[in-house]
């Protein structure tokens, strides 16, 4: 039985060089120099393993017509930070709020409309003209030049209000040609409207599926609202999951982009979600984003108010991994705010209000955005570099599969203090790979001296599955915390893939010594 105690508390790496460029989420580089750092304590030692070569019959290999199709995808979503797990370490996105009304209602949703400090779908701080969301949409991506999506997801459904929602998508089109577009809707209006979403080049659409069975819908949805018609119930949903059918198919006709997320809700469609996931890969999505319920007696909601709960990281992992086998699941949504500015997993909302950016002029400057994006794909290919080579030769036999949280600001780095910390991402790790699986939201442990304690129990509780937390620093306080937790703290500035593996290959030398 592995024993935590055994472990090294703390195992610290080297500090990077100072030619290290700063740290990736400025991003306001046309070049960087990947972090090259090594675990102390480690030996290093030249590897007698290598990684197996396919073979030559061709057998198993992808046909070219696959690899190019894979490929034009690829090319499609690579600066999309919400349909590439790649891209949204580097790449932001804004949301502009031009869509109140809806036409379904959702027993997790309560729409609101100035709200700045709830971070959930169908909420914002306020409501814009599409004349408004278009200089915003300008006005941010000469200050954020790797904002690369401008979309728009409520707070109420954007194909129910279509005036609003297409009007908006022609500005930022004819004066920001280099953004792409994307929508997400529930899909009861969406057949009506593909031609038009074609039209405009919108090539991304989000659909909201939660079930396939209106029975189960019926859970879901107390009534739907269409054709100047409200229905209620199994009828209801019926009409919904025939329109969304419809819907889904239309957009793989015409060549669009389909993402689709169910939010999982346990002892209501949490079983359900695996058939969910069939029908809509035979239907053309290519993404399926299961997110966890968001439940709280304070957001007003129905579930929240009748006390239903969303499911354990555990839980939702368990559901994700089900269906991963199946089609590419979507791991780093962070159900964001109807108005959310900047990379995901940050909200720079506030820094852009109504009453502070219709004081700014744009300075929107295509060769500066490009010169940024290049910059950025330099580094990538950089990450990758340093990925592959933390890969080489990496075997471990019966090597268990483990979790390890990440404190991170973007960028594929460890460069975030534990204390700063809002989230830690979740990485599998094994004697192969370090595999990134998810994120969860904590409460900042450093508060000036104020509600630390209550903070670090929340902390314990979403990591509590995890062997180590890597972070750029970490106080001594909490890091003995985590100890007597037999959780290690490793202090690092250094990609993520191979600050996880070091750890991992001292993990199991330790585990070995004591068996």
């Amino acid at each position: 039985m592995e024993d935590a105690t055994s472990i090294p508390r703390h195992i610290r790496v080297a500090t990077p060089s100072p030619t290290v460029a700063a740290k990736s989420t400025d991003l306001l580089r046309n070049s960087m120099t990947s972090p090259s750092t090594r675990l102390l304590n480690t030996p290093a030692t030249e590897s007698t393993t290598t990684q197996a070569k396919s073979g030559g019959c061709g057998c198993d290999s992808p046909s070219s017509a696959t690899v190019e199709r894979d490929q034009k995808l690829e090319e499609r979503i690579a600066k999309h930070p919400c349909y590439s797990e790649d891209a949204h370490h580097h790449y932001a996105r804004l949301h502009v709020a031009v869509a109140p009304a809806c036409n379904i209602q959702c027993n997790y949703c309560n729409r609101k409309y100035d709200c700045a400090n709830e971070s959930r779908p169908g909420v914002v701080s306020e409501l814009l003209t599409p004349e408004e969301a278009a200089h915003k949409a300008l006005v941010i991506g000469g200050k954020i030049p790797q904002m690369t999506v401008v979309g728009i997801a409520g707070p109420g459904d954007p194909l129910a209000n279509p005036e609003k929602t297409f009007r908006t998508f022609e500005l930022i089109a004819a004066q920001a040609p280099d953004i792409k577009l994307c929508l997400s809707t529930n899909g009861l209006m969406l057949p009506d409207y593909i031609d038009r979403i074609k039209q405009l080049n919108i090539d991304h659409v989000t659909i909201t599926i939660n079930m396939v069975d209106p029975e189960i819908g019926a859970k879901i949805y107390p009534w739907v609202h269409y054709n100047r018609k409200r229905y209620r119930g199994i009828e209801g949903a019926r009409i919904l999951h025939e329109r969304q059918m419809e819907g889904l198919q239309a957009l793989k006709d015409a060549d669009i982009l389909c993402k689709v997320n169910s939010v999982m809700i346990p002892g209501i469609n949490d079983h359900h979600l695996v058939e969910v996931n069939r029908v809509i890969r035979e239907k053309g999505a290519f993404l399926h984003n299961i997110m966890p319920l968001i439940s709280a007696p304070e957001h007003g909601t129905h579930f929240g108010l009748i006390g239903q709960r969303g499911p354990t990281p555990k839980e939702l992992k368990e559901v994700q991994d089900n269906c991963s086998g199946n089609m590419k699941m979507m791991r780093h949504c962070r159900q964001c705010r109807a108005d959310a500015v900047g990379l995901l997993g940050e909200d720079r909302s506030q820094e852009f209000s109504k009453e502070k950016f219709l004081e700014m002029t744009p300075e929107y400057d295509m060769e500066k955005r490009q010169e940024v994006h290049q910059g950025i794909e330099k580094f990538k290919e950089e990450l990758k570099v340093a990925k592959d080579k933390a890969l080489e030769g990496k075997k471990f036999a019966n090597s268990p599969k483990i979790l390890v949280a990440v404190a991170t600001k973007g960028g594929g780095l460890v460069n975030q203090h534990f204390g700063h910390a809002k989230e830690f991402q979740i990485y599998e790790v094994d004697g192969k790979d370090a595999r990134f699986v998810g994120h969860r939201k904590i409460d900042q442990y450093c508060q000036g001296g104020y509600g630390e304690e209550a903070s670090f129990e929340y902390i314990m509780k979403a990591i509590a599955d995890c062997k180590a937390v890597l972070v750029s620093k970490i106080g001594n306080s909490p890091q003995e915390k985590l100890q007597k937790a037999g959780i290690q703290s490793i202090e690092a500035y250094d990609v993520i893939e191979k600050v996880a593996l070091e750890f991992y290959e001292q993990y199991v030398q330790e585990l070995e010594i004591k068996e």
